[in-house]
């Protein structure tokens, strides 16, 4: 290894025979951006760091990306490399020709994706003081390999002028404005084929089957029996607030946890940490989706905004703190759906129930506790190590499960007291019928512990419910029991 001056960055003095090969990392060999991934990872790990970070970063970028490598839970073999690109090395190899790998990003991440593939002849990558990007990487490349002597694979506008200076431009997954301007710069260029993300893609990044968690919302106008046209379009629009607040939430939640979902069986093919959407783009979307839910949500009521930041400020704090605290994040997860229960009543302007705050608190640190024991389970049957992302042990499986069993119980013990109350009576005709509900909650809450204790659940119960035929028959019963008893 040798320094090339005169930036003190490290590669080897090997040249071999043939036009060296240079490749990108993020966005090019890797279907993702480092900066984006260790920012999130370390701001999830300790939401104090960003203190640290801000400081870091009034002295340049490369002391940003430094401060951030050196902190990173970091795995390349995890990492979502492209096909094409690294098809494009071996052909490279194969031929004879030198490969290097040249990144903006910090060394000792660069030097470990490196080191894990061992297809390189040398790296060159940003340090402490020097920001490898751009005019930088085009003048180190020019003067290690002189101009027009080396092929370049890139993937954005800051390899413009690295692919001015290449005999070669190679490029994947450009941007159409980057591309129309890589192919005015008048040298060689290739396109390599890349999959493009499509709508069923980010209908699953944006997590479209958990809209129905929102459905909430409807719960206090069903209860206070208002069902006039002006009503419900209210509550519609508290529905598409809450949904497009959620998808915001659920990106930065996937950004933050991208290392633990590429170590997890079911996790690894969300789309971020898959790479079949850019991380990029999903750090882009976030802001965008959040700032559409308020201005749904203001076509609502000033009142119903200050719920739906309430839901966004809690969420956000469960996902990057709240998560990582044992049995305080099932009691945020249920506050989470009792939240869309107070938006539902703010935004059709009706009292909320202490009752159903009640019933609603158990009934779904219930389904969180179940949610948290099928994670537990398929770690224990997979034979993973414990969550890095969660404060529980596997050995927590069979206590996990007796809380859950507990808090469901509670909650129909709630809603059988609720029926005895002077309040039923005034809503309801024949109140008697409510009392057979009971039933039919004792079987689908006993049920769903049987369904996750036998591996027939996946990590969400109430997607499971969505899907299974003895759940949907079982909500039927409960939504005609409701209506006769009017």
């Amino acid at each position: 290894m040798l320094t090339t001056a005169p930036h003190p960055i490290e590669a080897p003095a090997s040249s071999g025979p043939g036009k060296p090969l240079v490749v990108d990392l993020d966005g090019t060999l890797v279907r993702t951006d480092l900066l984006i991934e260790t920012s999130f990872s370390e701001f999830g790990r300790d939401p104090w760091s960003l203190l640290s970070l801000s400081v870091a970063l009034r002295r340049g970028k490369a002391a940003l990306k430094h401060e951030l490598a050196q902190s990173a839970s970091f795995d390349p073999a995890a990492l979502p490399y492209e096909p094409a690109v690294l098809a494009r090395i071996e052909s490279a190899r194969d031929a004879g020709r030198p490969v290097y790998l040249a990144s903006g990003s910090n060394e000792r991440l660069v030097k470990a994706v490196a080191d894990h593939l061992g297809i390189f002849s040398g790296w060159y990558a940003s340090n402490e003081t020097v920001n490898l990007t751009a005019e930088a990487k085009a003048e180190l490349l020019v003067s290690e390999f002189g101009e027009g002597g080396y092929d370049y694979i890139g993937n954005d506008k800051a390899d413009l002028p690295v692919w001015a200076k290449a005999a070669q431009a190679i490029s994947i997954r450009t941007p159409a404005a980057v591309r129309r301007a890589l192919d005015q710069l008048g040298i060689e260029t290739e396109h390599l084929p890349a999959d493009r993300p499509n709508w069923r893609t980010w209908a699953k990044l944006l997590r479209v089957h958990q809209y129905a968690k929102n459905v909430l919302v409807f719960v206090p106008l069903l209860l206070a029996h208002k069902f006039s046209l002006g009503v419900i379009a209210e509550a519609v629009l508290a529905f598409v607030a809450f949904s497009l607040c959620a998808s915001s939430v659920y990106l930065l939640n996937d950004l933050a946890d991208l290392q633990a979902d590429r170590r997890h069986p079911t996790k690894r093919n969300r789309p971020l940490a898959s790479g079949a959407i850019p991380t990029s783009e999903g750090i882009i979307a976030a802001p965008i989706l959040f700032a559409s839910s308020v201005l749904v949500g203001s076509l609502v009521s000033l009142k119903f905004v200050a719920v739906l930041l309430g839901y966004f400020a809690l969420t956000t704090a469960y996902s990057f703190v709240l998560k990582r605290k044992m049995l305080v994040d099932v009691i945020a997860l249920a506050m989470l759906y009792v939240v869309r229960l107070v938006a539902g009543a703010v935004a059709v302007e009706v009292m909320f129930s202490e009752w159903l705050l009640a019933f609603s608190m158990f009934f779904f640190t219930a389904l969180a506790l179940i949610k948290r024991y099928v994670e537990l389970a398929v770690r224990t049957d997979s034979g993973l190590p414990e969550p890095e992302n969660r404060n529980y042990k596997l050995a927590d499986l069979d206590v996990v499960a007796g809380l859950a069993a507990a808090a469901g119980f509670n909650a129909i013990t709630v809603f059988a007291l609720y029926i005895s109350s002077d309040a039923v009576h005034s809503l309801y005709r024949r109140p008697e019928l409510l009392w057979l509900i009971c039933p039919v909650l004792l079987y689908w809450i006993s049920r769903a512990l049987m369904m996750a204790h036998r591996r027939h659940m996946d990590d969400d119960p109430i997607a499971f419910a969505l899907r299974d035929k003895n759940s949907l028959v079982a909500g039927l019963v409960v939504c005609v029991l409701i209506l006769c008893a009017m």
